[in-house]
């Protein structure tokens, strides 16, 4: 396994198999291998673009989802946390250390559509004690991509 495509691939998922052969001086062939063998055992999960949403006029709200749960005997939070992946509203869900014990990002039409899912969802599952929400209010940086215009210069904006 070689950790620079892998970098290649991170940086940019269309980069073309002869571009990743030059850079990391392997032959097509053995990079289109690499590539297919990473992908059969699931190093490779998916190849996903980034997308800004913020600019679409039918923009999506996101939210950061705090969840305290009493996990069952014999299945820790796996349980609780694959019921919770399930959802076609949830983006993301990861175990956490410290004050709370999974962190779901959830996406939807409005702040409310957001709200319900969680108090009608996710506040009722079994093993949730508590949930506390806080809204994306904008997003700057995703996946390693800045979402943000910079300026060109590097002087930054000046107000008179």
């Amino acid at each position: 396994m070689d950790k620079k495509i892998l970098k290649l691939l991170e940086a940019d998922a269309r980069m073309a198999v002869a571009d990743i052969a030059a850079i990391t001086g392997k032959t097509e062939e053995a990079v289109k291998a690499e590539i297919s063998e990473m992908e059969k055992t699931g190093l490779i999960r998916a190849y996903k673009g980034v997308i800004d949403w913020e600019r679409l006029d039918n923009a999506r709200v996101s939210a950061i989802i705090e969840l305290k749960v009493a996990p069952k005997a014999g299945f820790g939070f796996e349980e609780v946390a694959a019921r919770i992946a399930r959802y076609p509203e949830v983006e993301s869900v990861s175990l956490m250390s410290g004050a709370y014990d999974l962190n779901v990002v959830v996406r939807g039409k409005t702040f409310q559509e957001v709200a319900m899912f969680v108090s009608k969802e996710l506040a009722t599952i079994d093993s949730v004690t508590s949930t506390a929400t806080q809204f994306v209010m904008r997003r700057y940086k995703e996946y390693d991509v800045n979402l943000v215009e910079t300026d060109k210069d590097g002087r930054g904006n000046v107000s008179l």
